[in-house]
């Protein structure tokens, strides 16, 4: 059995931040589970464009609201709390938090911790972090 506690992760090398949004990671990969999952804040005034090519993820809105922009739809639909979107279709977006929005994300199949998004939004494919580490 796994248990955290959200306060004991933030902080810790779990605890990913950039000028965006910052994710604390409380499960990922190593911990064997099939999928990671994140608790997620985006930051109010931010456009993050991202694209998930080799990841499905699922986002439920906890608070906080924005919209996010289906790019190949050209459709926006709004984020607030009780809101989930599924990235099924390995989806390019856009999200754009008009307050910070909190969010438990979820990832098939689980991110390492140490992904950085490329130039075109993405997260390196799990067998490129698995060549990584062998470097």
């Amino acid at each position: 059995m796994i248990v955290r506690e959200l306060e004991k992760v933030r902080g810790g090398d779990r605890h990913v931040r950039t000028p965006g949004w910052d994710s604390v990671r409380l499960l990922l990969q190593a911990d064997g589970v099939g999928f990671s999952f994140h608790i997620t804040t985006l930051y109010a005034g931010q456009e993050l464009t991202m694209w998930y090519r080799h990841h499905i993820e699922a986002v439920y809105v906890v608070s906080g609201e924005g919209e996010i922009e289906d790019l190949a739809q050209r459709t926006t639909h709004a984020l607030r709390p009780g809101v989930l979107y599924a990235l099924d279709e390995h989806d390019r977006h856009v999200v754009r938090p008009i307050t910070d929005i909190v969010c438990v994300c979820v990832f098939n199949p689980p991110v390492t911790g140490r992904e950085v998004h490329d130039e075109t939004g993405a997260y390196p494919s799990p067998a490129d972090m698995a060549e990584a580490r062998l470097d």
